[in-house]
């Protein structure tokens, strides 16, 4: 596994007349290495592959990172790099542009003098964009565990419950389940706050007769997943089911015409159009999704602005939303994703209104 992916990063290199690059971020490093510890670099060229971490991580480097020479630097990393690249003849590096800071970079020139510091912009990212088959076994763990969370959840809220103490049920349902953590702070909006696309659980006391907009994920085994679900505590009005049956029409169509080879400004246009067809066009202000993996939000994207290709083994999410200031929200997202003739949904919880209470 890692040394296909050190060659796909190679021949990344080749075409970009790269002679070596330095990996730091932590995903692009695991992603690489193998490697789950918290400091480390990974430096490789067209031949040579090495992992530089201190003595704290001196045996579980070796034990993770199969394939790559392990090398315990000392007070400074920079010093190992620099003495690498004289040994091998190279003097042009390139580094991750998105995650070096301007500081490091600071650093980085005054410890490499003699080398030229090249950015270089996504090619692990790019290759993480699709899966692999090992991937996608622990994708669909993370969202079964997702799906397990919604059904005990369901069966526990009530009116009076605080937002903050239904999110906390299900965080510590997923970790009981086997999730290292939430993938991000989980959000229950209840009531008017359900209008917040974003709106992260909160000391609001839960009433009656009105929406729940959850939306969560497990962080399992180095990769995240990601589930909407929005339910009635009480008895909806008809303007619940209206925004709601709006929602689901928009979602199940993009599901059933997501393709291989459509952009992702196309697979955003399929929610898009219900929505704008019923009217609620501008209370729908995201984009439809966005890729998930080792992080929560990476690409591609499923938005006006994506003109990425979809190509079987990327995993996006389909998430259209309504949301009416004063009133509530709504929000149904899956996570999906493309293969060859179209797409595989990888969680499956239940999707018609649920009323609860």
């Amino acid at each position: 596994m890692t040394m296909e992916r050190l060659n796909r990063l190679r021949k990344q290199l080749e075409e970009l007349g790269h002679e070596a690059i330095l990996i730091g971020s932590s995903h692009n490093r695991r992603y690489i290495s193998g490697f789950t510890g918290s400091s480390g670099y990974v430096l490789v060229t067209h031949d040579k592959a090495v992992l530089l971490t201190d003595f704290r991580y001196r045996v579980q480097a070796k034990e993770q990172a199969q394939g790559l020479d392990i090398i315990e630097h000392g007070t400074s990393p920079l010093d190992e790099v620099r003495e690498l690249l004289g040994g091998w003849g190279i003097n042009k590096l390139a580094f991750e542009q998105d995650h070096v800071t301007f500081a490091e970079h600071a650093r980085w020139s005054s410890a490499l003098k003699d080398v030229a510091l090249v950015p270089a912009a996504g090619l692990v990212e790019k290759l993480r964009m699709i899966k692999d088959e090992a991937e996608l076994a622990i994708m669909q763990e993370a969202a079964d565990l997702a799906d397990r969370t919604f059904g005990y959840i369901t069966g526990l809220i009530k009116t009076g419950m605080r937002e903050r103490d239904v999110a906390l049920e299900m965080e510590v349902f997923m970790r009981t389940g086997g999730a290292t953590s939430s993938s991000f702070d989980t959000i229950v909006a209840s009531g008017e706050r359900s209008a917040l696309p974003h709106g992260v659980a909160s000391d609001r006391v839960i009433g009656t007769n009105e929406f729940i907009k959850l939306d969560f994920g497990a962080y399992y085994n180095g990769y995240c997943s990601d589930l909407t679900r929005t339910v009635v505590i009480g008895q909806p009005t008809d303007k619940h089911r209206e925004i709601y049956d709006i929602v689901l029409e928009a979602q199940l169509h993009a599901l059933a015409n997501i393709r291989p080879g459509m952009s992702g400004l196309e697979a955003d246009a399929l929610a898009r159009d219900v929505i704008a067809k019923h009217g609620y066009g501008d209370m729908f202000g995201h984009g439809t999704g966005h890729g998930l993996g080792m992080e929560i939000h990476e690409a591609p994207r499923l938005s006006k602005l994506s003109d990425t290709i979809l190509t079987p083994g990327m995993t996006v999410t389909v998430e259209p939303g309504i949301y009416l200031p004063g009133f509530g929200g709504v929000r149904i997202e899956d996570d999906i994703v493309i293969t060859e003739s179209g797409i595989k949904i990888l969680t499956s919880s239940p999707k018609e209104l649920i009323c609860l209470g």
